[in-house]
């Protein structure tokens, strides 16, 4: 398993790539260990100046393998599963490195959430992302409503969360979801030099900038992310959850009832 995520320096650069094609990179257990630990190396490290997140395969992340909904490797709470998972989302929004993503296909629900925690994104023209938690009976827990809100409005936030359809790269860039789209054989070398632009300023500056402008809404996001983490711990427990669910594994449409 620990080629499923790859990591690589290009001079004052660090690279990480999603290596689960197969999978459109959908996360499991061992795989968001894995990045977890490989980022953590990248943030800590003196070498690089900024971080590149991008994917093989056709999807930059599609989230939380479905195979392992609901499953906790640990045998942790909900509440330690949410709260730690929280944690890297937020050092990747609180680091002093700038962090560039290059997405493509799917960014879908926590695939979503990598891509706001970054600093800058840029995707090509077959991206769909999506935060759909609510047909599974959850919400988003690790900052996709507070990241997104602060991107793109409340409104339209409040559209994708209750929702949980799918906006094309086009809408994406209109409503400042991504910063920038290109055709697919050029987003490989497009993130490659704007992440290696970055990169090659000076270490202190890019530190202080990244700190400035976080100002406007890292507080907010932080206390709003921990939100998350009440509403999703208790919404776990709920029979609507579980309805949800019985209808995806039994192929039908949900009853809901509030409970």
């Amino acid at each position: 398993m620990s080629d499923e995520v790859l990591s690589e320096r290009n001079g004052s650069l660090r690279i990480i790539t999603l290596n689960r094609p197969d999978r459109h990179n959908a996360m499991d257990d061992a795989m968001s260990e894995l990045f977890q630990r490989l980022l953590g190396d990248a943030l800590e490290e003196s070498e690089s100046c900024a971080i590149l997140i991008r994917a093989n395969g056709k999807s930059f992340c599609s989230g939380r393998d479905t195979n392992v909904l609901g499953h906790r490797a640990r045998d942790e709470s909900d509440f330690h599963f949410v709260r730690r998972h929280q944690e890297g989302r937020l050092r990747m929004q609180e680091s002093t490195k700038p962090i560039i993503a290059a997405l493509k296909g799917g960014a879908i629900g926590g695939g979503c959430e990598l891509a706001l925690a970054a600093d800058i994104r840029i995707s090509d023209s077959t991206l769909k992302m999506a935060l759909p938690e609510i047909n599974y009976g959850v919400l988003p827990d690790t900052g996709g409503t507070q990241m997104m809100t602060a991107l793109i409005g409340p409104s339209r936030t409040k559209y994708m969360v209750m929702s949980g359809e799918r906006i094309d790269a086009p809408t994406a860039l209109e409503w400042g979801a991504v910063d920038f789209v290109v055709e697919p054989e050029e987003l490989d070398a497009g993130a490659l030099k704007i992440a290696q632009d970055i990169a090659a300023k000076p270490p202190l500056n890019l530190a202080m900038a990244k700190e400035m402008i976080n100002l406007m809404h890292g507080a907010t996001i932080r206390t709003g992310t921990r939100a998350e983490l009440y509403a999703q711990s208790y919404l776990f427990k709920t029979e609507d959850y579980q309805e949800a669910r019985a209808a995806i594994r039994e192929k039908r449409a949900p009853h809901y009832r509030g409970k």
